[in-house]
């Protein structure tokens, strides 16, 4: 068995050597020439997966480490007999945590109480959950709008998006891309979209960036209908909009999912895919033995007397993500956006951190506990 791979798949090497011949290559480089001779392909978002890639090939099997997989033509792959796989839910727990520290820096920026904010998702899969069970871990109010899901289960947990982008302070999209069917999401956000945002509000997409078109996001913000937004996923990465990243609040490239936990279940779905596959029994529950720790102390205190509820969850949530400093390497360095994405530091969720806690509020120890804190008073 011969496998091509993503170089950038961490915690691979050495897994599948002792059962194949691999080979691990920039994913935005792979090329038919690399692939006609292997058997399975392991991916991330930079290899595009088309007739261009794997026509005249042996490929039977594409793993994607990811959850989206817009960059594979699965038309083709069916018509060809190849079989794909993704990564549901591999980083949603990353993208939660991103979220979260994204909420705490616009409430914080902003004068905000999160009692009295109202976050608006859009796209409520694997990610879109998380990232309500967050904002609610945080004390906001949420709205959920996914129409497909409406559609199968009824409307009682759903808000229609004309509604949600009314009431909500801020708008975060977890869809994935698509351009057809009933609810195409290219371009999703759009000058109708934000025409109908609330006056003042924030958005913040870090689900593919082709659901938000650049030209509208530029016009909602120098009208002043937008107060702010987050950016994590552009149009034309890695080339992305300067005008829009000048004027970001937090500017990152592509990153929200790249917590090392969300990377090494990537990796798990595709040696375990792999392995049931070709059965190889000895690699079919494999998972990374051990996770490097991250440059922060994993056991802090905090000392929450005499402090707001919005600056315990600011000062505990960025303790464990700093998002502002990804946002200022990026704004400062943006021709290394792929650079950026390659060599991401060591980060790790909520769960990872012990904190020893005096002084906070009931609701503020509750919702550090439920965001996944393991919190000592």
């Amino acid at each position: 068995m011969r496998i091509i791979a993503d170089d950038k798949i961490p915690f691979l090497r050495g897994v599948m050597e002792p059962y194949a011949d691999i080979a691990y290559l920039p994913g935005a480089a792979i090329s038919a020439d690399d692939v006609r001779d292997a058997d399975v392909l392991f991916t991330r978002t930079r290899t595009h997966c088309d007739a261009s890639l794997l026509a005249g090939s042996r490929v039977r099997l594409i793993v994607t480490a990811t959850i989206g997989y817009d960059h594979i033509d699965t038309d083709y792959c069916r018509r060809a007999g190849i079989r794909w796989v993704n990564a549901p839910g591999c980083n949603a727990a990353s993208v939660r945590q991103y979220i979260a520290a994204a909420l705490v820096t616009i409430v914080r920026q902003r004068g905000l109480r999160l009692a009295d904010t109202t976050l608006g998702i859009i796209g409520v899969g694997h990610v879109g959950r998380g990232v309500a069970d967050a904002a609610q871990a945080l004390g906001m109010r949420v709205l959920l709008n996914d129409p497909p899901r409406e559609e199968r289960e009824g409307s009682d947990a759903f808000t229609s998006l004309d509604e949600l982008l009314r009431q909500s302070d801020i708008v975060t999209c977890h869809t994935p891309l698509t351009a057809d069917g009933p609810y195409p999401t290219r371009h999703l956000a759009d000058a109708r979209f934000f025409d109908r945002v609330k006056d003042g509000a924030a958005f913040i997409n870090s689900s593919r960036g082709p659901v938000a078109d650049s030209a509208a996001l530029r016009d909602a913000v120098q009208s002043g209908r937008l107060a702010a937004f987050v950016l994590d996923t552009w149009e034309g990465e890695p080339d992305i909009d300067r005008t829009l990243l000048r004027n970001a609040l937090i500017a990152t490239p592509h990153i929200a999912g790249y917590s090392a936990d969300g990377k090494a279940n990537g990796t798990a779905v595709c040696v375990r895919t792999c392995s049931q596959m070709f059965s190889i029994d000895a690699l079919a529950d494999w998972f990374p033995p051990t996770l490097p720790a991250p440059p922060m102390p994993t056991d802090f205190a905090l000392d929450a007397t005499g402090r707001t509820d919005e600056e315990v969850f600011y000062e505990a949530v960025t303790h464990t993500y700093p998002i502002e400093a990804d946002s200022a390497r990026l704004k400062t360095s943006p021709e290394t956006f792929e650079r950026q994405r390659g060599d991401y530091w060591i980060r790790r969720e909520f769960p990872c951190f012990r904190l020893r806690l005096t002084g906070a509020s009931r609701r503020a120890e509750e919702g550090l506990r439920r965001l996944g804190f393991r919190v000592n008073l």
